[in-house]
């Protein structure tokens, strides 16, 4: 099933690399790394080793000229010649700042400028930086699994037990799980010094302000979108794309469409019989005549929690996308026998065409009567209960403050959605099965990040749809690295960096209303969508598939727990964890309660199996 290099086309997110200094000791620093079959080298204007790794021909345009070398990784339709032109004029690695926010698609840009450094990744998250001092150097990594074997490093048992609170608030989900192997915040930039000895970072994306009114920001949106299909697709050749019959992937498949590449439309029926997915994904492909639309058996395709005891990928954190993954890989052999090259996701259009409906914590403090007008039909459209809400409104607390504030409050009941929906974030909180060893690293780790915590943007509203871009692209991060491994590389469009701040540049009182399901997206895809499919308001939820596979998975949950390597860490009790699967109905579970667990435990099997400290996989 694994695809040649050159069938591992751009944007699926399997590119990995190293960034060495331009230093004496580089050479030395880069015979220390993990290698594998097939690894490539590219050089400082120094001729020393700068970039070394794997990726595709068409995932990487680099250029070198007498005193800088320029390289984009990943996603990016720029021409050689542009690029070129940039490193002609660059006099400061600073200047990367104004391209960076200029370049469509996903990837990495890094710099060598008169033996210094720049490397970054993206502001979504997607794609992401490391560091950590080798032989006394210091070298970046997109994957901190390279760092983590070149230095020996073990998972730091403070930032496991992180891991295991539900939700990881910001900033912590941002750290690295090993130690002495630092991580780069979205949105900022890595430099390396000229001797190789010290690092500093600088931040060069920041979040548009929420200004722009629908009818101005919806072309906006609907240009970045069919860009960043158009840069998967521009190639021509097979491609396919999820067609769930939502208006995420129903968008992505009709850009498709509309570019040089053949279609193939991938629908997948959830088992729940009210489930109308199926229904409005015939009704989308009846406008698509030239599209081959495949949709699988509903009863075949894999539950929730299948293949927990299995699973070997290399990743270099933790992930409870890990529940999913047989889901995610189960029809990518069918696909990949219909020729697709590149499968593309509608993942990311809930974060970017919704917003959070915290922003009307700060419009009830400028707007009152029109936010409580929208409030009232948010209390209604979600049951919110009035009390709750009540609270969530009249908390004034500042990020920090409410961050310490949730340190003190771990083993608390869970609190109702509302709560976090109209505040900072869902508090964080702790489970019976989490130990009280467990619970004191967790307590200091969130009292240590109060101390100098800032919100990712100071509208609680902007801070939680940062924070959910993020989480999830962490998420989809290590899917697209098992896609890629398993022969058909995935892509996301949405979580383009440009896609982004389209559409967090208008209004969120446009974005988000109880009055309108989507209504951003639904402008932006007006004429390119029909007008048939731009009229769904439901979404399918597959609470069903959750369910049925606790009951069917419990005694995988079971083994799960009978060796417990987070037990041997003295992180969690697995006799309750064995119990409570012995209770696939038990109050709670429907919640996900035990994902972060599940997703820790699985994340050191697979460390276990000596996978996660080979360097990473690509189509081979």
């Amino acid at each position: 099933m694994a695809s040649s290099p050159d069938q591992a086309r751009a944007g699926c997110g399997g590119a990995y690399f190293t960034v060495l200094p331009d230093c004496e000791g580089a050479r030395a620093a880069a015979r220390s790394l993990p290698r594998r079959p097939g690894t490539r080298t590219l050089d400082h204007p120094s001729r020393r080793p700068w970039i070394t790794g794997h990726w595709a021909d068409d995932e990487c345009i680099a250029v070198t000229t007498r005193r800088t070398a320029l390289a984009v990784l990943g996603c990016c339709p720029v021409d050689a010649e542009v690029l070129r032109r940039h490193a002609d004029r660059l006099t400061d690695l600073a200047q990367l700042d104004g391209l960076a926010r200029t370049l469509p698609g996903s990837f990495h840009l890094v710099a060598s400028l008169d033996g210094r450094v720049r490397i970054q990744g993206t502001a979504s998250g997607l794609r992401l930086v490391f560091h950590t001092s080798l032989g006394g150097l210091q070298v970046a990594a997109t994957d901190a699994r390279i760092l983590a074997c070149a230095t020996g490093a073990d998972p730091d048992p403070r930032e496991v037990a992180v891991r295991l609170l539900w939700p990881v608030p910001h900033p912590l989900y941002e750290r690295s799980v090993w130690q002495g192997v630092s991580a780069v915040p979205p949105g900022e930039a890595l430099y390396l010094s000229a001797d190789g000895r010290t690092t500093r970072t600088s931040r060069w994306w920041t979040p548009p302000e929420p200004v722009r009114a629908l009818a101005d920001g919806a072309p906006l949106v609907r240009q970045a979108l069919t860009d960043a299909v158009g840069a998967r697709t521009r190639q021509g050749g097979v491609v396919s794309c999820d067609l769930s019959g939502g208006l995420d992937s129903t968008s992505v498949c009709f850009l498709a469409d509309r570019s040089p590449a053949r279609v193939v439309a991938s629908t997948w029926p959830g088992r729940d019989p009210a489930d109308d997915d199926l229904d409005w994904a015939k009704r989308a492909a009846g406008h698509l005549p030239e599209v081959d639309h495949v949709v699988w058996d509903a009863q075949a395709s894999p539950l929730v929690y299948t293949d927990l005891l299995d699973i070997d990928d290399p990743m270099d954190e933790p992930t409870i996308g890990v529940m999913d993954r047989a889901r995610v890989l189960h029809h990518l052999p069918g696909l990949r026998e219909r020729g697709s090259r590149l499968h593309l996701t509608g993942i990311g259009g809930d974060h970017i065409a919704w917003c959070s409906e915290a922003y009307y914590h700060r419009l009830l403090r400028r707007r009152p009567l029109f936010a409580l007008g929208r409030l009232r039909g948010f209390k209604v459209l979600f049951t919110w209960p009035l009390s709750g809400m009540a609270c969530a409104l009249a908390d004034s607390r500042p990020y920090d403050r409410w961050l310490a504030h949730a340190a003190g409050r771990l083993r608390d009941p869970l609190p109702g959605p509302v709560s976090g929906t109209l505040g900072w974030s869902a508090p964080p909180r702790l489970f019976d099965w989490v130990s009280d060893d467990a619970a004191a690293l967790v307590h200091d780790a969130l009292t240590d990040a109060a101390a100098d915590a800032r919100p990712l943007h100071p509208d609680r509203g902007l801070h939680t749809d940062l924070e959910a871009i993020r989480t999830c692209t962490r998420i989809v991060r290590q899917w697209d690295s098992m896609t890629c491994r398993a022969g058909l590389p995935m892509a996301s469009p949405f979580f383009d960096d440009r896609v982004i701040e389209a559409s967090l540049a208008v209004r969120p009182a446009d974005r988000v209303t109880p009055w309108a399901y989507k209504p951003l997206l639904t402008a932006a895809m007006r004429g390119i969508v029909p007008d048939e499919c731009l009229s769904r308001t439901s979404k399918a939820q597959a609470s069903m598939d959750a369910a049925d596979g606790l009951r069917e998975h419990r005694g995988d949950l079971m083994a799960l727990w009978e060796d417990s390597h987070l037990a041997r860490m003295g992180l969690v009790d697995p006799a309750l964890l064995r119990a409570l699967a012995h209770r696939p109905n038990a109050p709670g579970l429907k919640d996900a309660i035990l994902y972060s667990t599940i997703a820790c435990e699985v994340w050191l099997r697979s460390l276990a199996r000596g996978t996660s400290h080979d360097a990473p996989q690509r189509p081979a």
